[in-house]
């Protein structure tokens, strides 16, 4: 007897229904399984053995067959356990086979029968509605974060028992409900990072206000204990709240990745913020491996990927990001896969300002060399570079600043209201071009277009490339940040103020600096 059940197997962040064959055949006593699993999918026979024998439910002492259809996608991972362990209990007569069509059945099996959790559930669920079927039976662990999907039943189970009897018709489970406001709602009881909380470093907020608003990448070099991780750390908390589709996008990333569990919120609902050691691998920041994952780029996808120490990175790792900085996408490509995951984050970075670290101390001394402190800050390579509108000199905050009580500073949630209206601004802007969200993904056309400046604004600008030195790639740079805090300021026009202001955060660019 043939009994058909559904899964369904993850390809980069799709999710791709596969169809399990099992065949019970009272005529031998073998075990085969087809249809390109790996090794975990193929030593599922021994826990479903062990977990029937366990939940008080016979293996068949048949020749059985299962069949992972298509054959051509790869099967990988435990989460086949339980669909093949319904088809063969189906395939016995032990469960009933007419509701079988309705299900996405997927989970992985403990030698006790215990429904462990998977990863990918999120992608799992979308395609399951996708393809029409009434619901998903999966591990309870699991079972919130596929309940965001809307128009779609989940069931939750813990043990394979309850699978068997709930698909007898013994057991009457309630579907899982969760809504993205409930998610929200728990987001908001989190501990939240103010930047009431930093004392001073006022133009350092300001520049990081200019960078949230118009989507640019900011450099922060400065000596130890300037502040520029807690600063860094506090960026996502001015970004604009995130729409459900965002939340939706970020947490199949997320999920594919393994990061959601039952003791976390089951959907991303706050802007991630990624910080990932200086010695992670190439294959750790963009994504690769075997099965292929998501690396640090795309976990910060509608977030924030902060590199501390950035020239501390290998070579190799930092060039890999030049490709998704610009195209907001990365494409691994190998020899049996191609799979592209999203990777659109604003990348916040910190470094000292020479080897030592106090180049630009106002009170010690630097003990390296002109030559040593160029070579340390050419590890960062002019491409990459060139990717960073913003760069800023973060200097020590002063005894009298960080322990003054008379100043309030401004709070996270009064920058990010400026940092919404500025943003606004900008969706209305290019609501006719599609894939320009923001001024820092402007093409040299709309710059063009809307980066004009009027004669005063045309001599400020030679006159600050010809005095500071400036490279001639900061010029674009320039005139996208001067965009950003001109809408800031609500201004049609780029005004000599707005690029006064932009021309400050390029520190890196003149061409003495590091020159004693």
């Amino acid at each position: 007897m043939i009994v058909k059940t559904y899964g369904c197997a993850l390809v980069g962040l799709e999710g791709h229904i596969i169809t399990i064959e099992v065949d019970v055949d009272k005529r031998g006593f073998k075990f085969f399984m087809v249809g390109l699993p790996d090794s975990a999918v193929r030593e599922g026979q021994q826990r479903i053995e062990t977990a029937l024998k366990n939940a008080r439910l016979s293996f068949p002492a048949r020749k059985i067959v299962v069949n992972l259809a298509p054959a051509d996608i790869r099967k990988e991972g435990a989460a086949y356990d339980l669909p093949i362990a319904v088809g063969m209990l189906a395939g016995e007569g032990i469960v009933r086979s007419d509701k079988l069509e309705d299900f996405i059945i997927m989970g992985e099996l403990s030698l006790e029968g215990s429904v462990m959790p998977i990863r990918g559930s999120l992608p799992i669920a979308i395609e399951a509605r996708k393809h029409g079927f009434k619901g998903v039976i999966m591990p309870a662990a699991n079972a919130r974060e596929a309940a965001i999907v809307e128009g779609l039943e989940v069931y939750p189970v813990s043990h394979l028992r309850e699978a068997v009897d709930f698909l007898n018709g013994d057991l009457p489970l309630q579907p899982v409900a969760y809504s993205y406001e409930a998610a929200v709602a728990e987001m908001l009881q989190r501990v939240r990072l103010d930047f009431a909380d930093v004392k001073g470093q006022t133009m350092v907020k300001r520049a990081l206000e200019v960078a949230v608003a118009g989507g640019h990448n900011v450099l922060m070099i400065g000596p130890p204990g300037s502040g520029k991780t807690m600063l860094a750390r506090r960026v996502p908390y001015i970004l604009p709240p995130m729409s459900l589709e965002e939340a939706l996008e970020t947490t199949k990333i997320h999920s594919v990745a393994g990061l959601l569990s039952k003791e976390n919120i089951p959907l991303v609902a706050e802007r991630p913020f990624r910080a990932p050691h200086h010695t992670i691998s190439d294959v750790a920041l963009v994504g690769g491996g075997t099965p292929p994952m998501p690396g640090e780029i795309s976990l910060a996808h509608h977030g924030v990927l902060f590199l501390d120490e950035l020239p501390e990175f290998k070579r190799s790792s930092l060039e890999v990001m030049r490709q998704p900085l610009e195209d907001r996408i990365i494409v691994i490509s190998r020899s049996k896969y191609t799979v592209t995951y999203p990777a659109n984050f604003m990348l916040v970075a910190a470094m000292n300002p020479c080897p030592c670290g106090y180049y630009t101390h106002p009170d010690k001394d630097c003990s390296c060399t002109p030559q040593a402190i160029r070579k340390y800050v050419s590890r960062i390579s002019g491409p990459l570079m060139d990717r960073i509108d913003i760069q800023l000199e973060v200097q020590p905050v002063s005894f009298q600043e960080l322990r003054g009580q008379q100043r309030t500073e401004e709070s996270s949630a009064d920058i990010r209201e400026r940092v919404i209206k500025a943003r606004q601004v900008q969706r209305e802007r290019y609501q006719d071009t599609p894939g320009i969200y923001s001024n820092a993904m402007m093409t040299p056309a709309l710059m063009r277009r809307y980066c004009a400046l009027d004669d005063a604004g045309e001599r400020l600008l030679k006159t600050a490339m010809e005095r500071l030195h400036l490279s001639a790639r900061a010029q674009d740079r320039i005139l996208k940040t001067a965009r950003t805090i001109a809408d800031l300021e609500r201004s049609e026009t780029i005004a000599a103020p707005h690029l006064a202001e932009a021309i400050q955060y390029r520190s890196l660019d003149r061409e003495n600096w590091g020159l004693r």
